[in-house]
């Protein structure tokens, strides 16, 4: 006996309750298919973080202040934009708090799909909706190494919060896999997070430098479109997005942009009166929470040489003009291959030019490294000092075989040398140098050197940190600022190298 020989067996009333049932079965599944699913997410309207949310840059920079809504937007993106996404903090512990807050934001919006799910383990939602599946991991750097983990492994959404925080190399390695072979799928990089509170996070500054450097000759607007090229290893600023043919390979141009994000943008943290908690935080934080790119940095009781020195060398730069006296020393420090670059410091007298820098990809060779000092030199009787620690030693021996007058620094090497009081010795030749350039810098001594106005020399020359130890003043070494910022101080050593032989060049001595 089938469904329907059942029914009209049944008395008419039951009979047409069933009937009426059915159809209210029939009609309630109809209309739950043809009504979108509540989105899972959307920005404040009218803000910073809806700007944010609808940009169309390649790369944006999301922040300024805390409780902006800078993590909220990462896990909207991820949740209504995005197929593949992957949301960094630099260590696992933080990432905690975000896997919270997409529990609150994922799981209050989407009650009603049991097909959600967050796997504990993997640390990765899958969310359900009509546009398919949506995948959202967390993952952590908290070492260099770590980047690795994520080699080789594709995400449309790449989202870094708390930005500065990772090291630059971290940042452009992981970056590398922002793909989808899906070609309706945009694929994007997002970071937030507060402006720097240590000499190694000032990399976003350089990074977003339109919007976030203030001596940038041409500063971008928030939200504004500004494209970018890799050039022989170097980020060049573009006019626009057009491809272009540089030694035999078409490069097409990135955009970036910075949308800044303070409280105030935040209607919910106001009403709560957390804009009073942030006034009540002791400097810097205060002023990195306020959102003060300037303010917020303080210098490391340990740091070598202090920021606002080096900022005012800087500043008598950009009002001077090249010396019409010959080059008084060259400083190059080389590299051979991998991201370091040579780099070559001109000195005249007091004032530096522009610093030569080339990728070390491009000397290989010692002969080669030698060609980037020789095409900056007046002549064979320019001096030259080389920084003969591992590499540099063949470009030393180059310069040499071609008659020019090279000065082999060991940065390792024993010195002698005292600071102005002659009370506190040098460990080696790279206290010496740095204390030297150090003492010239000194505003109370009546300095008058000039330094480039290169954002990149200006984070070398504050990283390194120093110390007192049994042989005298010791600083931090190259391999240990590498791995504290992420890359190499190559413009800072050049420099140092440049000064310091100009302080001694009349001993002419090799240092070893």
């Amino acid at each position: 006996m089938n469904y329907s020989q059942v029914l009209l067996k049944l008395p008419r009333r039951e009979r047409e309750q069933l009937l009426a049932e059915a159809a209210d079965a029939v009609l309630s599944n109809l209309k739950a298919e043809q009504t979108p699913a509540k989105p899972i997410w959307a920005p404040f309207p009218n803000s910073p973080q809806e700007m944010a949310y609808n940009s169309a840059a390649d790369e944006l920079f999301f922040g300024g202040g805390a409780g902006g809504g800078k993590s909220d937007l990462l896990l909207g993106l991820a949740g209504t934009r995005h197929q593949y996404s992957l949301i960094l903090r630099r260590e696992f512990p933080q990432v905690r708090s975000l896997i919270e807050r997409s529990r609150e934001i994922y799981n209050s919006a989407r009650a009603e799909h049991a097909k959600d799910s967050y796997n504990e383990s993997l640390h990765i939602w899958r969310l359900k909706d009509g546009a398919g599946s949506r995948q959202v991991e967390f993952g952590s750097l908290q070492y260099e190494n770590d980047k690795r983990k994520f080699q080789g492994r594709p995400h449309d959404l790449k989202a870094w919060d708390e930005l500065p925080q990772f090291r630059e190399s971290m940042f452009r390695f992981v970056n590398g896999w922002n793909r989808n072979a899906n070609p309706k799928q945009r694929c994007r990089i997002v970071g937030t997070g507060n402006p720097p509170l240590a000499s190694e996070e000032e990399w976003v500054i350089h990074y977003w430098s339109p919007w976030l450097d203030d001596q940038h000759p041409n500063p971008a607007k928030a939200g504004e479109l500004r494209w970018f090229a890799v050039v022989d290893g170097k980020d060049v600023e573009m006019e626009t997005a057009s491809p272009f043919e540089h030694k035999g390979d078409t490069l097409k141009p990135r955009s970036r942009t910075f949308v800044p994000a303070l409280v105030s943008d935040n209607p919910f943290l106001m009403a709560s009166g957390y804009d009073a908690v942030i006034k009540a935080t002791p400097e810097p934080l205060r002023s990195a929470l306020m959102g003060n790119w300037r303010a917020a940095r303080q210098d490391d009781p340990w740091q070598v040489i202090p920021t606002e020195w080096i900022r005012n060398a800087q500043k008598r730069w950009r009002g001077c003009t090249k010396p019409t006296t010959p080059v008084t020393a060259l400083g190059q420090d080389v590299a051979r291959g991998g991201a370091d670059k040579t780099v070559v410091a001109a000195l005249y007298g007091t004032w530096f030019a522009p610093l030569v820098s080339v990728p070390g990809s491009e000397t290989p060779t010692g002969s080669l490294a030698a060609q980037v000092a020789i095409n900056a030199a007046d002549d064979k009787r320019t001096v030259i000092a080389v920084d003969v620690i591992g590499i540099g030693a063949s470009c030393y021996d180059s310069l040499r075989d071609q008659g020019f007058s090279a000065r082999a620094v060991n940065f390792g090497g024993r010195s002698d040398a005292t600071d102005r009081s002659g009370k506190l010795k040098m460990a080696n030749i790279r206290a010496e140098a740095y204390w030297k350039l150090r003492e010239a810098l000194d505003p109370d001594f009546g300095s008058d050197l000039a330094l480039p106005d290169d954002s990149e020399l200006l984070s070398d020359l504050c990283a390194p940190q120093w110390k007192p130890s049994g042989g005298g003043i010791q600083i931090e070494s190259k391999d240990d600022i590498k791995k504290r910022i992420g890359r190499s101080p190559d413009k800072g050593d050049a420099v140092t190298l440049a000064w310091l032989i100009a302080q001694t060049r009349s001993v002419l001595i090799s240092f070893g």
